[in-house]
């Protein structure tokens, strides 16, 4: 197919409501660029009406393309359906929610003529959010910066421009387990920043909530660092070492003051503290074992059910479905 020359990728559940301000917006900005564009909607399995509304304005609007997966996957597999499937020269991934502004598309770009890779939104203010979720938002980036070795800017989310040779390396890195802001991160080039003050939904309600950050964040520390592993291991090994301290300090007490080792209390204290110790252990190793049965199933990260481009319809499946067949 025809390669164009800024493609927008936005991943969408249930966003009906919010769908016909988005398009208003986003055509504005992007007629406003005088470029060839087009707008990769990715439908994850939308329980409302949302296939619907966006075949419609794909029947419409040669500019829209709508790629339906089979099942709700999860936003990082449907972010990573959309990336598959533009064609852009650069690409930018946005949320349908409006809090990413799409006018910041035009410094993006702006930035991209000069030279850059990769240019990144990052967040001056986040309007709307409760303190607990700020607090843990920046609790969370400064836990993966310190543990990883791929530093990732904080306070930045999906929304960027990447240029097609970014976009190619991203396809290249076939896990499962798509922690994206880190696989962002990870491939490098030449990056920079625009700063914007994060605008609260536009409509709808937030799909996240705190057990899925909480599953998310899992996700990124474990893709990015060994370091839990690592942390126990010396641990255990300081605990080693206590112990072995102490158990000298009781026989030597025994033999100097011929005293009796006290204390049922503080070995039940010790006892359990262990047996935490290690259930936390085993825990640990059983997230990252876990992810290693999701990689080694080599399931596709996600199914495409159809894509309309205009009004054509073809059903296709995915490029890392395809990839694994050619290589058989």
């Amino acid at each position: 197919m025809a390669s164009v020359t800024l493609s927008i990728v936005v991943p969408m559940y249930n966003e009906s409501e919010g769908i016909d301000v988005l398009f208003e917006r986003l055509t504005a900005v992007l007629v406003e660029t005088g470029l060839d564009y087009e707008v990769v909607c990715v439908n994850d399995g939308s329980a409302d009406d949302t296939l619907e509304r966006l075949t419609a304005i794909a029947a419409r609007d040669p500019h829209v393309v709508v790629v339906d997966l089979a099942r709700n996957f999860g936003k990082e597999p449907a972010l990573t359906a959309g990336i598959d499937h533009a064609r852009g020269e650069a690409v930018i991934p946005i949320d349908a929610d409006l809090q990413d502004p799409p006018e910041l598309i035009l410094e993006m770009v702006a930035k991209w003529r000069e030279g850059f890779d990769v240019v990144y939104a990052k967040r001056r203010a986040r309007r709307g959010e409760s303190f607990a979720k700020l607090a843990s938002a920046n609790l969370f980036y400064r836990t993966i910066n310190a543990m990883s070795d791929i530093p990732i800017p904080e306070n930045t989310g999906d929304y960027r421009l990447m240029d097609r040779r970014v976009v190619d390396a991203l396809k290249q890195l076939p896990e499962r387990t798509r922690f994206m802001k880190g696989l962002f991160a990870w491939v490098g080039f030449r990056q920079t920043s625009v700063e914007f003050d994060r605008d609260p939904r536009a409509a709808g309600e937030t799909k996240w909530n705190y057990s899925r950050l909480w599953r998310f964040a899992l996700d990124g520390i474990t893709s990015f660092s060994s370091f839990p592993l690592r942390f126990l291991s010396y641990f255990g090994l300081l605990i080693a070492a206590a112990a072995f301290g102490y158990m000298t300090f009781l026989i030597v007490d025994v033999i100097t003051h011929g005293k009796d080792v006290p204390g049922y209390a503080s070995l039940i204290v010790v006892v359990l503290f262990l047996g935490g110790l290690q259930m936390l252990a085993l825990g640990t190793l059983g997230e990252y074992i876990g992810r290693i049965f999701v990689e080694v199933k080599q399931r596709p990260t996600y199914i495409v059910r159809e894509i309309q481009r205009g009004s054509t319809v073809t059903t296709t499946a995915p490029p890392d479905l395809r990839r694994a067949r050619g290589s058989q």
